[in-house]
């Protein structure tokens, strides 16, 4: 036998032949994507565990920035999910108090680094849901209006 019969130079998925780095690679993005998200779900007072249910995941994303659980069908729609989920991760960072073009620029360009340091970073906190709220919070004091 031919040495070379057992060495596998590339793995066939679907019908489309992935080398073992790209496999490798995926994985560990995968696994930091997922701890990222297990320890955001924790910091906003989630369960941990729903970060690795696929599709209950990104209802209980809906229930942290404040939409309604039917919005997650929306990332179903070809097309329109690429929009809804740059506009869901920006939401997200949103909630936790990020509002600056910086921030908006490295959650989408950047997502899976910019999670984990929301999830792991002591300083970042939980500041509620941002779905239908203003951007801006008006106080009595800043309209012109006393408390006489």
């Amino acid at each position: 036998m031919n040495a070379t019969a057992y060495t596998m130079s590339a793995i066939s998925i679907f019908g489309f032949e992935v080398s073992g780095a790209i496999l490798l690679m995926s994985l560990f993005f995968t696994l930091i994507s997922l701890g990222a998200n297990w320890r955001l779900f924790l910091k906003c007072d989630q369960p941990g565990w729903t970060a690795f249910v696929p599709g209950y995941n990104v209802v209980v994303a809906m229930r942290i920035i404040g939409r309604p659980d039917s919005h997650a069908l929306l990332f179903l729609i070809p097309g329109y999910n690429v929009y809804f989920a740059l506009r869901t991760m920006i939401e997200l960072a949103q909630s936790f108090g990020k509002r600056t073009s910086l921030d908006y620029f490295l959650v989408v360009f950047f997502n899976v680094f910019y999670m984990l340091n929301l999830g792991l970073a002591y300083q970042e906190e939980y500041d509620g849901p941002v779905y239908g709220k203003l951007g801006l919070k008006k106080d009595k004091s800043s309209i012109g209006l006393s408390a006489a």
